[in-house]
C-alpha cells in the first residue's frame, strides 16, 4: 500500500465551501481520476483519506493537507496533475509527495494567517496590535455547541504584526494568492500577519479579532478577509513555521532507487514581535 500526502488550496469564492463540501468534491475527483484507492473494511467501505486540521469555512487557505492510501503505486507528480484537473478552480492540488515518514498531523502545530482589514488604517491596526501583544491575557468568548465559552486568545499567539497593503511584509508567502484580489482598494486598509499555535481550545483568527476589539476597540466596518498562508511545525528558536512535507521529500532524496518523490524544501517566516510569547 502506498500513501500520498497532498497540499491543496481554498481560493476565491471557494473559501466558503465547508470541509464536508470539500470532502465530497475530492472523492468525486478521486473517481474521475481513476485513482486506485484503498478502502476501509465493514458494511460501508469508504476511501482511506485522512484530513488534517482543515481551515474554518469562510477562510481562504494556501496550505491544507491530507493523506490518501493507494492499492497500487503511482507517481506523485502525475497523480497531482490528474486530481487537480478533476477539481474546480480554487480547490487546487499544489503538491504531492509519497509519505515516507510518520506523523503528518503531529507536524501541524502552528499556522501563519493573513487578515485583510478594509476600512482600518495601518496606524489604528498597529496601535491595536501593540495593545494585544502587551497584554498577558486577552479573554474572548465564542459560542460552541455547548454554549458560550470564555478562553484566552493571547497565549496561543506566537506573532502578530500590522502592515500596510503595499509593504513587502504583507505579501503572501510562497507565491500565495491572498484575499486582496477580490477586495476593494479605494479605502483605508491594514494587513495583519498572525502566527498562532494549534492549542486546545483552538484559537482562530476571528478570536484574535475579538481580542483586538476587547483591548483596543478595533472593529473593522466590514468582515475581514482571512487566508492561511502556511501551517506546520513551529520552531520556537527561529520563529518559523516549517514545511510539513519536507521530511518526506528528504527521505525520498535519500532513497532515489525507490519510488519517485518530490525534491525541495521551504519554510514560512513567522513574525515574532519583541516581547511576544
Amino acid at each position: 500500500m502506498q500513501r500520498i500526502r497532498l497540499r491543496y488550496t481554498k481560493r476565491g469564492r471557494l473559501r466558503f465551501t465547508s470541509h464536508r463540501d470539500f470532502q465530497r468534491a475530492f472523492e468525486r475527483a478521486l473517481r474521475r481520476a481513476e485513482v486506485p484507492m484503498a478502502y476501509s473494511a465493514g458494511f460501508t467501505p469508504h476511501p482511506k483519506v485522512s484530513y488534517a486540521n482543515a481551515a474554518p469555512t469562510g477562510t481562504g487557505s494556501e496550505a491544507e493537507y491530507l493523506e490518501i492510501a493507494l492499492t497500487e503505486a503511482r507517481d506523485p507528480d502525475k497523480l497531482r496533475e490528474l486530481l487537480d484537473e478533476s477539481l474546480p478552480t480554487g480547490l487546487d492540488i499544489t503538491e504531492a509527495v509519497e509519505a515516507r515518514t510518520s506523523g503528518l498531523a503531529d507536524r501541524l502545530t502552528a499556522s501563519v494567517w493573513e487578515l485583510r482589514l478594509d476600512g482600518v488604517t495601518p496606524e489604528d491596526a498597529r496601535r491595536a496590535v501593540d495593545a494585544f501583544n502587551a497584554a498577558e491575557t486577552v479573554e474572548v468568548q465564542r459560542r460552541t455547541k455547548n454554549g458560550m465559552r470564555t478562553f484566552d486568545a493571547r497565549g496561543a499567539v506566537a506573532g502578530l504584526e500590522a502592515h500596510s497593503p503595499d509593504s513587502e511584509a504583507s505579501a503572501p508567502a510562497d507565491g500565495a494568492h491572498g484575499p486582496q484580489a477580490d477586495r476593494p482598494t479605494d479605502q483605508p486598509c491594514a494587513i495583519l500577519r498572525l502566527v498562532v499555535r494549534h492549542v486546545t481550545p483552538a484559537v482562530r483568527p476571528d478570536d484574535v479579532l475579538s481580542g483586538l476589539r476587547a483591548v483596543a476597540d478595533l472593529a473593522p466596518p466590514v468582515a475581514a478577509a482571512v487566508t492561511r498562508l502556511a501551517q506546520g511545525l513551529f520552531d520556537e528558536e527561529t520563529g518559523t513555521v516549517t514545511d510539513p512535507l519536507a521530511p518526506d521529500r528528504e527521505a525520498a532524496m535519500a532513497a532515489p532507487a525507490d519510488r519517485p518523490g518530490v525534491a525541495g524544501t521551504a519554510t514560512a517566516k513567522a513574525p515574532v514581535p519583541e516581547g511576544s510569547a
